[in-house]
């Protein structure tokens, strides 16, 4: 017999579907030559501090940095009990002792095909297998879960053991982030007195976030001139924008320059129009889906990713979670496939067999996201399930379509006498070719003019304002995090993608297809940021979160997390192990809990710590959430001691000398409101704090 553990139970139910008839028993169905059960996702997390000490600890500094021998598992608790869960520990002996059946020989892992459903299926295996036992474990790698696909994977089934690497890039990634987490969430949070969740990915994410807000927030417009004639011609407005620009205090100039320009002649001196191919866009990658939805739909990352994923486990899509968009060249036959079932339904599509469609080299683990072979009845599919469906359908119609999508390229040059030239371009589409299935183009349409036409011009100075950056939303975001070092291209026709997959394979970008959606939802959760409609805000706490960190001096920037986001990838080439990462992720924690005690002058101290007595209302002062406050505050005492004042970190050695002694030590690296470093003492004064620079 075969034991066959899916993922889910939704898996589990198509593989029987596809494999034949099967009897279903209580976790699992049973045929002549299988048994097919199922796991509920995740059935294991790794231990909390409590597990490994087998005693409740309190969260204090001197119990951290925590760093286990050895990580461990447990089955999954309940979120309400705390408990194991019944149901869960239920699944997980069905499962047992189907896999230490005598008659079993084979044991099969169905997770789903990616480092996270390599490693939840393992988990169990690993736990639930007795240790003695000599059962052969194999891989069954879906790249959708249709009958066809289904069937052939199991026929061509490779041992677990090769897929070694990915699983231990998953641990890796499991293990990290669970050192990030657990040590720097708890120490964060003993410093402020505020729940900060601190994670890897997290916080690099909100970082961006505050960063695009700050800078929107503290732009100040400039004001500059421009000059620009929109005179008719031949009843068409012929707009021509000077490439001359003036400070807000050379309007003298712009004008002069103007009237200038308005005793010139501007004329056609020549008119190309080229005949080109417009190049379909590509397949899409989750991110790239994700990215579409957001923005023509407004629709949220965890909306489309539930969909997208609803999909794939119902056979219509294909393995959601890719960063590719591109395919392997070993499906090609599979492609025509699908192209002819299509084409059947009159759609003028066709095979092509193209580097920028079938490439090896950009793919990772999964290929594009296409439709497969099943295709859903009308009825079948809700409104928004139909519109993702019919969106990965067009695109993959627009890639394969017959017909060349057509335009001529028209440039017109217009030389204004010997002072300036003025280019106008425009495409007009003369066959529909991929546009017949999608067209978010919007093409200028330029006047009809031609070689040696004179044309009528009044420039005038145009008022204009610089432009703050624009808040992220979820394209840009997205886009972001896929590449953080890369600029985004404005000629997105001639965008070359050799950088952005350079990244992913090196481990640059910041989360993974499969992780950044739940991210970004955690941040939302833990109110760090908001999104509405398709834009992402920096919140509060998000802004609070970040501050502290930086008074902290935990640094967990794009630098860092794609630094260790490199080791990850090298254990997934064998190029690192388990152990130098997790010893790579305890350096730099280890770095955070070594700053203050190596920078006393830095040191904030911790929530609550007491640093002396009110000069007011003699009552403890004590470390809060943003400085040093008196408990009398509830009596109506305000003193306080901020924790920045001029930019400068104020340390608990610093706020206790000045209770103390009434003035401080020499402090060095304030900065002025012209930003410009100046050192002081600070002094108590008729109970209020000021510099002393004597």
């Amino acid at each position: 017999m075969i034991v066959i553990i899916a993922e889910k139970p939704s898996l589990a139910r198509n593989i029987i579907n596809a494999l034949g008839k099967f009897n279903k028993k209580d976790g699992y169905y049973i045929n002549n030559e299988y048994i097919v059960t199922y796991a509920f996702g995740h059935l294991f997390t790794l231990y909390d501090i409590e597990d490994y000490t087998n005693e409740i600890v309190k969260w204090k500094i001197d119990n951290l940095p925590y760093y286990p021998e050895k990580f461990k598992f447990n089955l999954k608790k309940d979120n309400k009990t705390k408990e194991i869960d019944l149901g869960v520990k239920k699944q997980f002996d069905i499962i047992k002792n189907l896999i230490n059946r005598e008659d079993v020989t084979k044991i099969v892992n169905a997770g789903d095909a990616d480092r996270e459903g390599e490693i939840i299926i393992r988990l169990i295996i690993n736990e639930a297998l007795d240790k003695n036992s000599n059962k052969e474990i194999y891989r069954l790698w879906l790249k959708d879960q249709t009958d066809e696909t289904i069937n052939k994977a199991i026929k061509e089934m490779k041992k677990d053991d090769e897929y070694n690497n990915l699983a231990n890039e998953g641990l890796s990634r499991t293990y990290i982030d669970w050192l990030y987490g657990v040590n720097l969430t708890r120490y964060a949070t003993l410093k402020t007195g505020v729940l900060l969740r601190v994670g890897r990915v997290i916080v690099p994410i909100v970082k961006a976030i505050y960063d695009r807000d700050k800078s929107i927030e503290n732009f100040t417009p400039e004001i500059y001139y421009g000059i620009c004639s929109t005179a008719k011609t031949n009843d068409e407005v012929i707009e021509l924008n000077s490439k001359e620009k003036f400070s807000k205090d050379e309007l003298g100039k712009a004008k002069k320059l103007c009237d200038e320009y308005n005793l010139l002649k501007a004329e056609v001196k020549s008119k190309k129009i080229k005949n080109d191919i417009l190049k379909p866009p590509k397949l899409f990658s989750l991110s790239k889906l994700q990215n579409v939805l957001g923005k023509k739909y407004k629709m949220p990352m965890k909306e489309s990713l539930q969909i997208i994923q609803k999909l794939y486990e119902e056979g219509y899509l294909t393995y959601p979670r890719t960063n590719s968009e591109y395919l392997a060249t070993n499906e090609k036959d599979k492609i025509k496939k699908i192209i002819d079932i299509f084409k059947q339904k009159g759609n003028d599509i066709v095979f092509k067999d193209k580097k920028t469609i079938f490439d090896d080299s950009k793919i990772e683990s999964h290929s594009a996201l296409t439709p497969t072979y099943k295709i859903p009845a009308k009825d079948k599919l809700n409104e928004k399930e139909l519109l993702i469906y019919k969106t990965v359908l067009k695109r993959f119609m627009a890639v394969f379509c017959n017909e060349e999508c057509k335009i001529e390229k028209t440039e017109i040059t217009i030389k204004l006498g010997d002072k300036e030239e003025f280019v106008l371009k425009g495409n007009v589409i003369v066959t529909k070719g991929f546009t017949k299935y999608e067209n978010d183009r919007n093409d200028k349409v330029l006047p009809k003019l031609e070689k040696g036409d004179i044309i009528n011009i009044d420039f005038k100075p145009k008022e204009k304002k610089t432009t703050a950056p624009k808040h992220y939303t979820i394209e840009t975001l997205n886009n972001y995090l896929k590449n953080p070092f890369r600029e985004d291209k404005k000629n997105k026709e001639d965008d070359d993608d050799y950088e952005e997959y350079k990244a992913i394979f090196e481990g640059l970008e910041l989360g993974t297809e499969a992780t950044r959606t739940g991210i970004i939802e955690n941040a939302i959760n833990s109110k760090y940021i908001s999104l509405k409609k398709d834009v992402y805000y920096l919140e509060p706490l998000g802004e609070y979160l970040i501050e502290s960190l930086t008074n902290m001096n935990i640094v967990m920037d794009k630098y860092k997390t794609s630094e260790l986001g490199k080791g990850l990838k090298k254990v997934y080439r064998n190029e690192f192990t388990i152990d130098d990462v997790v010893n790579e992720a305890k350096n730099e924690i280890n770095d955070v809990f070594n700053y203050e005690k190596t920078n006393i002058d830095k040191n904030i101290g911790f929530y609550m710590d007491k640093v002396g007595i009110c000069p007011k209302c003699g009552k403890d002062v004590v470390r809060n959430r943003y400085g040093y406050g008196c408990l009398g505050y509830k009596n109506g005492c305000d003193f306080k001691i901020n924790l920045t004042i001029c930019k400068r970190i104020i340390s608990k050695d610093n706020a206790i000398k000045l209770l103390k002694d009434k003035k401080t030590d020499v402090i060095e690296n304030f900065i002025s409101k012209n930003d410009k470093p100046f050192s002081a003492r600070l002094k108590l004064e008729d109970n209020n704090i000021v510099f002393d620079f004597n």
